[in-house]
């Protein structure tokens, strides 16, 4: 019974996408019809050619490429450290920095727009890559997800490394980020499919058709084209496809992370 609610829940979730698809491949004609149809009854690849160019589709996943891999790396590297440090050493105010994290995850991300915005102008990198990119690379999430890997991990491998003359900076990066890496490997995709989706914080910071990533390029995509819907579910497809194809082939690393720390992961 249990794996017939699974199954049915995950045709409920997956039939919007498929509806998507079935609709991109239909001529504008075909929606007119009553009752609509599920399936093209011609199918034609037209939609797509046409909504490649006008998505100018090439500059738009350079774009989102840039942002989501440079995110990615800089959330897994400052994630990392700050987990670790959290985690293994000792410091001043290391309690209450802890504290006022923690608390960070309950601030809505609107909230910061304007003085994020504000910083980015002032240092001139509005509609650059910098300005982009710079305010992602933190991400307060990753550092709990991190933090809470690094407190489950054995101390012995690190004890003994510490026997053998080994400093702070060769536990971390050779001990204890190796034993870790199901965590990294969450932290990664995660930060990917969530800068790939990123819609609000580009829409403020860029302003050219030449910066423009996929989520934007897609809602000014839906503004010019509104009224011809196998045209916005073309682009669409062609928006999702490689954010879905990332998912699938990593979605394993995410599901041995949220084991391996015991947190729970919303996608």
């Amino acid at each position: 019974m249990r794996r017939v609610l699974l199954g049915a829940l995950g045709v409920v979730m997956v039939a919007p996408f498929l509806y998507m698809m079935s609709v991109s491949f239909m001529g504008e004609g075909e929606l007119l019809r009553w009752p609509p149809a599920l399936l093209p009854a011609s199918p034609t690849t037209g939609n797509y050619a046409a909504a490649f160019q006008a998505l100018s589709y090439t500059r738009v996943l350079l774009n989102t490429a840039i942002l989501a891999g440079c995110v990615m790396v800089g959330q897994v590297l400052t994630s990392a450290a700050a987990g670790y440090a959290f985690a293994r050493m000792r410091f001043p105010g290391r309690d209450r920095i802890w504290t006022s994290l923690l608390a960070m995850l309950a601030i809505p991300a609107i909230v910061l727009l304007i003085p994020r915005y504000l910083i980015i102008d002032a240092l001139g990198w509005v509609d650059t890559y910098p300005g982009l990119i710079s305010t992602e690379l933190v991400s307060v999430w990753g550092i709990f997800l991190m933090r809470q890997t690094f407190v489950m991990l054995p101390r012995d491998v690190e004890d003994a490394a510490r026997l053998d003359g080994a400093g702070e900076w060769t536990l971390f990066w050779r001990v204890a980020l190796p034993l870790a890496r199901p965590a990294v490997g969450a932290v990664a995709v995660l930060a990917f499919m969530d800068q790939w989706r990123n819609f609000l914080w580009p829409l403020v910071v860029t302003r050219t058709p030449r910066m423009e990533v996929a989520e934007v390029a897609l809602a000014h995509f839906h503004t010019a084209y509104a009224a011809n819907w196998p045209y916005q579910m073309a682009a669409a497809v062609l928006v999702t496809l490689p954010a879905l194809v990332v998912c699938l082939l990593a979605q394993r690393y995410v599901m041995q992370g949220v084991r391996f720390t015991g947190a729970r992961v919303r996608l």
